[in-house]
């Protein structure tokens, strides 16, 4: 998946179908020349769905197609037939993707599971046709009930990344050879700042067969919660891991301080960030030796935190490891 591929933010226009109308009639048979009222009842429009599907990974298939209208419901008509309901329509995206009024910011619904649908638009109820307006002292009512407007909003949709651990780290932190490494993704790597656009994701294998989701999320910097280089573009990924990988390289002046800039920014940016579980890497190893790694041991946060390379695989497994148990350890 190349990069101008992945979409992780659209604004749509949607409008759900307005509901048809119930018919006036009167029954007029040849031997039933008063019979009555019998215009049926309307169709109800189309209602607009959201539904989570596993197969993607991009809001890129909505990009171009920004007003989804659902069918509008049919009339009825005499002998008491009923419309035909408006055509429902279904939208597929991501899981991990948050539906907001685009006006008012307010969370519509969330695609959490692959499967689940939630309905983002309902459509207008059809109106009842004159025969349901009969009484014994109105026998021939000449009215009937108007369909329901439809509902139109404008939607934006935000597609936050799931996986099991998410990177986080400064630019040019080792994050994306890290994924490399240890998936089959191939995100793009290079010796400056900012590489990583968007985010990339990998399949982990793990002993026995087993595996989990890796997300390298684009770098932080300082002032990122303000919008501050690629800012609020990719902090909201970071929400849906279910524990986060902080990587600092080991050549920095202060590995103690890096790491509390980074978990102050997620900190300003959402606090509830900081009750997920946390493991440093401190990475680049093979560019410092035994005693400078002496030193920043004695200066580290208290996490679990682990040295590694992804260059020349030092602590790769020991690091696997420690995602592994504290991945699935209540």
């Amino acid at each position: 998946m190349s990069n101008s591929n992945f979409v992780d933010y659209v604004k749509i226009f949607c409008r759900s179908g307005k509901g048809g109308g119930g018919s006036v009639h009167m029954r007029r048979e040849k031997f039933v020349p008063k019979g009555g009222p019998d215009g049926g009842d309307g169709g109800r429009g189309g209602h607009i769905y959201l539904k989570g599907s596993s197969q993607l990974w991009t809001l890129l298939h909505l990009k171009y197609k920004r007003h989804i209208y659902a069918g509008d419901g049919v009339y009825g008509s005499g002998a008491r037939c009923t419309g035909a309901d408006g055509a429902d329509v279904t939208i597929e995206v991501p899981v991990g993707t948050v539906a907001k009024n685009a006006e008012t910011g307010e969370v519509i619904t969330e695609i959490t599971e692959n499967g689940q649908v939630q309905m983002l638009l309902k459509g207008g109820r059809g109106g009842l046709g004159n025969w349901n307006f009969k009484t014994a002292t109105l026998q021939t009512p000449r009215f009937a009930q108007p369909g329901e407007p439809a509902e139109e909003a404008s939607v934006i949709l935000e597609l936050k990344i799931l996986a099991d651990v998410g990177l986080v780290g400064f630019p040019n932190a080792g994050k994306s050879t890290l994924l490399s490494v240890v998936s089959a993704a191939k995100p793009k790597i290079a010796d400056y700042p900012f590489t990583t656009l968007v985010p990339n994701i990998g399949i982990v294998g793990y002993r026995d067969e087993r595996s989990f989701v890796m997300a390298d999320i684009p770098g932080i910097i300082e002032g990122a919660h303000e919008g501050k280089g690629l800012g609020l573009r990719f902090l909201r990924h970071i929400e849906r891991n279910s524990m986060l990988l902080f990587m600092v390289p080991a050549d920095s002046d202060d590995v103690k301080k890096q790491y509390q800039i980074l978990v102050n920014e997620l900190k300003m940016y959402n606090p509830e960030l900081l009750d997920k579980k946390r493991v440093l890497a401190v990475t680049k190893c093979d560019l410092i030796d035994d005693e400078i790694k002496k030193s920043i041991k004695k200066h580290l946060p208290k996490i679990p935190t682990v040295f590694i390379s992804s260059v020349v695989g030092q602590g790769i497994d020991e690091l696997k490891d420690l995602l592994w148990n504290s991945i699935n350890s209540d």
